[in-house]
């Protein structure tokens, strides 16, 4: 079925930075595609960063440039998050195995609804 356990979130300062962790069990990592996504009080969900089916990571434009995707080889991925701001405040989820093939090249969207095994998430709130 698949697990995955998000840890890392916390309360820093505008400009500051956080690393992220999911960790990932009952499915392979290497072989899935794998996102993080956040909700920001009172809005909707929003894809943040993926790898996709063909291994090919991708980044929201509100991101990219300031958070970066990496794993460990193992079992657990990271979502490197720099230049932080206060919009960027929200809960932050990790997502893994794809319920059909996605590849990042078809939309810039990150579909979550694709996205089959998902964490409980971890807050990360910015100040300014």
């Amino acid at each position: 079925q698949g697990r995955v356990v998000e840890s890392g979130g916390g309360s820093v300062q505008s400009g500051g930075s956080l690393r992220l962790s999911c960790a990932v069990s009952g499915f392979r990592l290497s072989l899935n595609c794998m996102g993080w996504f956040r909700q920001r009080p009172g809005e909707g969900r929003e894809g943040v960063a993926a790898i996709d089916n063909d291994g090919r990571a991708t980044y929201a434009a509100s991101v990219r440039g300031r958070f970066t995707l990496s794993q460990d080889g193992a079992n657990t991925l990271f979502l490197d998050m720099n230049s932080l701001k206060p919009e960027d405040t929200a809960i932050y989820y990790c997502a893994g195995v794809c319920r059909s093939y996605y590849s990042s090249r078809d939309s810039d969207t990150i579909p979550g609804d694709n996205f089959r095994v998902w964490g409980q998430g971890t807050q990360v709130t910015v100040s300014s």
